[in-house]
C-alpha cells in the first residue's frame, strides 16, 4: 500500500477537541474513524470525567475507551497563562474546534468563537450543548434525558395512563454528535468554496425534536384538537404497528399501509381479515386496534413456536423483528458480519467488543485500528510537532503543572 495514501475520507483534517462524556466525543470519534487527526484537550489535572466511569479494569474505563478511541490526549491547564497560550497556538494550526462545555464556558476560558475566528478565520467551530447557545434554557445544566423531556419525546413512551418511560440508551447524545459531525463536514465543504470558517450551534433538544416524524404536524394541522401522547405498545396513528406478545418473546410488526396489512393477513392464513369492516383501512384498524391485536396474538399463540411466526411473516414479506436483548443483539450474525459489533484491543483492557462504525465508504472498507489515549499521553508529541516546543520547554511546563500526564 502507498504510504502516502489517505486512511479515510477526512485524512489530513486536524481537530482540536474540547469534549467530554458522550455527545461531544461522538463528534470527534466519528471524525477519527474517518481518518481525521484529533487532539483531545483534557483539562488538568484529571481530564475527561469518564475516565472514572464503569466498567473499570486495572484503573482503565471501558466507557472512556469506547468514546475516545483514535484521539491524542493533551492534558493542559487553560487557567495558566502558558496553558491558554498553548491552546491559542493550536487553534491556529487546526481545521476544526469542537467543544461541549455548558454555554459560555469556552468563552470564559478565553477561546470563544470571536477569539477562534480572529486567530484562524478558516476554522470551523462547533459547540454541542443540551439546549443550545441561545434561548431561555441555554444556561441550564443538561443531559440527554433532559433534552428528550423538553422535546416531548419522553412523553410519547409508556402506557397511556402510566408514567413516561426513559430509554436506557444515549440516543440524543449519539445522534446529536452525528448531526454535529455532518454539520462540520458541510461547513468544511463550504470553506473549500468560500475560504471562510464558521460557527455551528448544535443542541440535543433541537435534534430530539426533529424525531417527531408525525406528532407535530398532526397537532398543528388539527389546530390543536389532536394531542399526541403515549399509547403503550402500539402506534397511535397507524395499525398494526407495535409490539406483540409472542410465546416466549415480543415481536414488532410494522404494517402501516393497507397492502402490507394484506401481506400479514396472508401470512396468518386469514386473507379475509383484510376485507373485514373493522380492519378495512388504517383509520378502522386504529379505532379497532385492541381487536386487531387479539387476532394477531391469537395467531402467534396457535403456532408451534415464535420462530414459526417469524418465518411465516418473513415468507410473505411482512416487516417484523424479534425484540432482542443487548446480549442477543451482540451475538446476532447480521450485526457481526457487517461489523456493527466489532472487537477492539486496548492496551490495558485487552480484547472486548464495542459498537462499530456505522458509516460505510467503498474506498475505505476496512475500519481503522484506533487506540484510546492515556491522560496526557501525547503532550510532548503535540507540543513539539505542532508548536515546535523543545524538550526542555515541555519538561518545564510539566514541572509547573501547566501540562499533566498519567501513563495508565
Amino acid at each position: 500500500m502507498n504510504a502516502d495514501a489517505p486512511v479515510g475520507v477526512l485524512d489530513g483534517y486536524k481537530v482540536l477537541d474540547f469534549t467530554q462524556y458522550v455527545a461531544g466525543p461522538t463528534v470527534t470519534l466519528m471524525m477519527a474513524e474517518m481518518g481525521a487527526e484529533i487532539i483531545k484537550v483534557e483539562i488538568a489535572p484529571g481530564g475527561d470525567k469518564t475516565r472514572l466511569a464503569p466498567t473499570q479494569l486495572n484503573g482503565r474505563s471501558g466507557y472512556y475507551v469506547q468514546h475516545n478511541r483514535g484521539k491524542k490526549s493533551l492534558c493542559v491547564d487553560p487557567k495558566a497563562p502558558d496553558g491558554l497560550e498553548i491552546l491559542k497556538e493550536l487553534v491556529a494550526k487546526v481545521d476544526v474546534v469542537v467543544e461541549n462545555f455548558a454555554p459560555g464556558v469556552i468563552g470564559r476560558m478565553g477561546l470563544g468563537w470571536e477569539t477562534v475566528k480572529s486567530i484562524n478565520p478558516r476554522a470551523v467551530m462547533c459547540s454541542v450543548s443540551a439546549f443550545g447557545q441561545t434561548g431561555p434554557l441555554a444556561a441550564q445544566p443538561g443531559f440527554d434525558t433532559l433534552g428528550a423531556a423538553y422535546a416531548g419525546i419522553t412523553s410519547m413512551g409508556g402506557e397511556p395512563n402510566g408514567p413516561p418511560y426513559v430509554v436506557m440508551a444515549a440516543i440524543g447524545d449519539v445522534s446529536t454528535g452525528a448531526h454535529a459531525m455532518g454539520a462540520i463536514a458541510c461547513a468544511l465543504l463550504y470553506r473549500e468554496r468560500s475560504g471562510r470558517g464558521q460557527y455551528l450551534d448544535l443542541s440535543l433538544l433541537d435534534t430530539y425534536f426533529h424525531y417527531h416524524e408525525a406528532s407535530v404536524q398532526i397537532h398543528s394541522l388539527s389546530k390543536g384538537a389532536y394531542k399526541p401522547t403515549r399509547s403503550g405498545l402500539h402506534n397511535f396513528y397507524l395499525a398494526p404497528v407495535g409490539v406483540f406478545k409472542a410465546q416466549k418473546v415480543h415481536i414488532i410488526i410494522m404494517c402501516p399501509m393497507d397492502h402490507i396489512f394484506a401481506l400479514l393477513c396472508n401470512a396468518m392464513g386469514r386473507p379475509e381479515l383484510a376485507q373485514d369492516p373493522r380492519f378495512i383501512d388504517n383509520d378502522s384498524r386504529v379505532k379497532n386496534c385492541p381487536a386487531l391485536v387479539r387476532e394477531i396474538e391469537s395467531w402467534i399463540a396457535s403456532l408451534p413456536s415464535d420462530a414459526a411466526a417469524l418465518a411465516a411473516m418473513r415468507e410473505h414479506r411482512v416487516p417484523c423483528a424479534p425484540v432482542l436483548s443487548v446480549e442477543e443483539a451482540i451475538k446476532h450474525p447480521h450485526l457481526r458480519e457487517r461489523g456493527t459489533i466489532r472487537k477492539v484491543s486496548d492496551r490495558i483492557l485487552g480484547e472486548f467488543e464495542l459498537p462499530g462504525f456505522a458509516l460505510r465508504f467503498s474506498d475505505f472498507p476496512t475500519p481503522l485500528d484506533l487506540q484510546a489515549p492515556f491522560l496526557g499521553e501525547h503532550n510532548a508529541e503535540v507540543l513539539s510537532h505542532y508548536l515546535g516546543y523543545t524538550p526542555e520547554r515541555i519538561a518545564e511546563l510539566d514541572r509547573r503543572g501547566v501540562i499533566r500526564s498519567d501513563p495508565h
